[in-house]
């Protein structure tokens, strides 16, 4: 039975089946004559010698309706940049690749640093920007659509579906957040399931009824890397550079647009990708990184709707979600048992202590650093900072590509 609950702060498109492709396809195309769409794949090199990203291509082959690709290109050395260039030559639509680790590309990241308009770190945040002032700049695009490289079941619906509230004029929405089931023989996305959800509970029972919390609570998957946005969105917004990506997007969305043009909508029957570690005993990478990261972006974001924070409200914090992740893990128990997936309450309740964790060491350094890590700032601040920014930007990535 399809599912049309509408529940929360934002509107919800259901998959109800499976549409006929060709006719939603024909029908983005007509309408991205109008709007017209840019993809963007921030990417690294393994995944070029992984099975997802071929699959991908082979797909994106058969799309006739986007306007440009941008593959913008994590730590790439120029064996690999070579190697990118023969990799996505097989693609029929006009495509660019952004070397950041190029020559070109690193004068002008520190020609940012040294008009204090710093793009930060690299990663995957300050790729994907780059990827918007390069759409911005060329004037071709008036939609970014923006997907991860590593999605096993990717398919054209997937992108049709993630296209479409945006591309259509007629039902204005001005930012749509994918979503999809994580599940294979048991349930898989963690930090979503067992830490952020749990976390923005907790923090409403707290603080009491507060719009931001509600309408993050109204996503379904507040972590998916999968949007479309309109192009003038990426002029205004600020992002994370680092693993508070997602929450970061969402609290700009929320900033710069009417909750009635924010939709989320369902892309696909399950998603499939790479799993990263729970590295418990290593806050520096993995889930635990990821959970850090996420809770200080919350953390800023609250404090400058003038929260308060202090070390009572974080013990507190850790308390209330501590109860919170456990009821959770009773639900996602009596869910999995009905379904017949595996679960590990052992590997929840695991989970959880370390997040738990993770909560506490947030909570430390944001107080020994409340402004935490700077966001990138918005294009129309650089382009203030430096006028012929995006000349200098477009004449960069055409010199590589050639």
């Amino acid at each position: 039975m399809g599912d049309f609950h509408q529940s929360g702060e934002i509107t919800t498109l259901h998959r109800f089946g499976s549409r006929d492709i060709a006719k939603l396809e024909s029908e983005i195309k007509k309408l991205s004559r109008l709007r017209p769409i840019a993809l963007v794949l921030p990417t690294i090199f393994s995944e070029l010698e992984g099975n997802a990203l071929p699959k991908i291509l082979d797909e994106l082959k058969e799309i006739k309706y986007l306007k440009q690709i941008i593959v913008t290109l994590g730590r790439f050395n120029k064996e690999q940049f070579k190697h990118a260039k023969k990799f996505f030559s097989v693609l029929p639509q006009e495509v660019r690749l952004i070397w950041n680790d190029g020559t070109r590309m690193k004068k002008l990241y520190k020609l940012l640093d040294d008009k204090n308009v710093s793009a930060g770190a690299d990663g995957k945040g300050r790729s994907a920007w780059m990827a918007y002032g390069y759409v911005l700049a060329s004037e071709e695009s008036k939609v970014i659509v923006l997907h991860d490289c590593d999605v096993m079941t990717y398919s054209r619906e997937f992108l049709a579906r993630l296209c479409y509230p945006v591309v259509n004029h007629n039902l204005d929405f001005e930012f749509c957040k994918g979503y999809y089931s994580r599940i294979t023989d048991r349930m898989h996305g963690r930090v979503t399931r067992l830490f952020v959800t749990p976390l923005l509970r907790a923090l409403g029972r707290i603080i009491g009824d507060l719009d931001f919390l509600k309408y993050m609570d109204s996503f379904r998957y507040i972590l998916a890397g999968e949007f479309s946005m309109l192009a003038d969105l990426a002029r205004v917004n600020r992002i994370p550079g680092d693993w508070g990506l997602e929450v970061g997007v969402l609290a700009e969305v929320y900033r710069n647009c009417s909750k009635k043009r924010i939709c989320q909508v369902d892309l696909c029957e399950t998603y499939e990708h790479k799993h990263q570690p729970l590295s418990e005993e290593d806050i520096t990478t993995g889930l635990m990184k990821m959970g850090i990261d996420i809770t200080k972006t919350l953390f800023t974001t609250l404090a400058s709707t003038g929260i308060i924070f202090n070390d009572g409200f974080f013990r507190t914090l850790r308390i209330t979600y501590l109860r919170t992740s456990q009821a959770f893990i009773e639900k996602y128990e009596s869910d999995s048992a009905i379904n017949g997936l595996y679960f590990d309450r052992h590997l929840e309740i695991k989970a959880v202590e370390a997040f738990t964790n993770g909560l506490k060491i947030a909570g430390d350094q944001f107080l020994e650093n409340p402004s935490g890590t700077p966001l990138i700032p918005n294009w129309s601040r650089v382009t203030s900072a430096i006028p012929d920014f995006f000349d200098k930007l477009i004449e960069a990535v055409e010199s590589d590509n050639k």
